[in-house]
């Protein structure tokens, strides 16, 4: 059996960038906000416009796996909105330097009450924020975090 290794750093003192900038906190979570609020209405293109379009953008669903922006516009296009409502219970963003950031959001289905979770991994490009990677789950007859 090998023997077990535990590190231990301060991130604060290995990143020469700010973590959670109060001001870029604040623009993540306006982007964030307009992800959500165009994911309720199913606003496909707003909801294109905020992820990558590259070929490299990876999203992975409670029941598919899309590479590239292709493959998640034409999942999108096709998906019946239905069960899209939700309500989101906690979101956690943290940001690393001006540029890179992480969106957390756990939350329940209004349609049946299932919780769900969604990462999303934001990059600043010169057009704007914009998704580069993004995960979502449910959790088998999970209670919401109090």
């Amino acid at each position: 059996m090998s023997p077990s290794i535990s590190l231990s750093f301060d991130a604060e003192e290995c990143f020469d960038e700010a973590i959670d900038d109060e001001e870029v906190v604040a623009e993540v979570r306006a982007v964030f906000d307009r992800y959500e609020k165009a994911l309720m209405e199913n606003d496909v293109d707003v909801l294109d416009e905020l992820f990558w379009q590259n070929a490299r953008t990876i999203r992975y669903g409670a029941g598919e796996n899309l590479y590239g922006f292709d493959e998640i516009a034409a999942f999108r296009s096709g998906r019946n909105a239905a069960k899209i409502a939700r309500k989101p219970l906690r979101v956690e963003i943290s940001t690393y330097g001006r540029n890179f950031a992480t969106a957390n959001c756990e939350y329940q289905r209004l349609s049946d009450e299932k919780c769900g979770r969604q990462s999303q991994t934001w990059v600043r490009f010169p057009e704007g924020w914009r998704v580069i990677s993004a995960h979502v789950s449910f959790l088998p007859e999970a209670k919401p975090a109090s």
